[in-house]
């Protein structure tokens, strides 16, 4: 397993690396991942996640978190294997003023908001999605299994 963490703001959130990692890790463990990946995390501003989202996604809003998923690429860049050469999973950018303002609203601490994103990104680079019902019925309740193994992990 490699992490990349890539602060773009504030010193403040260099902590959050260490908690991406060991929340990767619980996910990986609790769902069996065997496989070398590789995943890149970017913390980004509003104006960055803006720009990022009209790009590559068209959507023309600011938004918390973005999920770039590259294990079903099949170029011949997306091919290279063996166990010692990590395979990149993909790349998450979550946007902290953002994710600050929802924490606001929904009555989460800011650190339980910013791990929520990570968790969500990560999901979805593996594969896991909420667009239809029963979809969200396996994703969500999983999302909270992690936070939750991770908050119990730490006590």
């Amino acid at each position: 397993m490699e992490f990349s963490f890539d602060n773009r703001l504030d010193e403040a959130y260099d902590a959050l690396e260490t908690v991406y990692e060991e929340l990767m890790s619980l996910t990986f463990s609790l769902l069996g991942v065997k496989k070398n990946y590789e995943v890149d995390v970017s913390l980004v501003d509003e104006e960055e996640i803006h720009r990022i989202n009209r790009e590559y996604r068209k959507v023309d809003r600011v938004t918390d978190v973005i999920s770039f998923a590259f294990e079903d690429d099949d170029s011949a860049l997306g091919m290279i294997n063996g166990d010692d050469v990590p395979r990149m999973l993909g790349e998450i950018f979550i946007c902290v003023p953002r994710a600050l303002e929802q924490a606001k609203e929904i009555g989460n601490t800011p650190e339980r908001e910013l791990s929520f994103l990570f968790v969500h990104g990560l999901l979805h680079l593996l594969g896991y999605d909420h667009m239809k019902k029963e979809d969200e019925d396996v994703m969500f309740p999983l999302q909270d299994k992690i936070l939750d193994a991770y908050k119990e992990a730490k006590r």
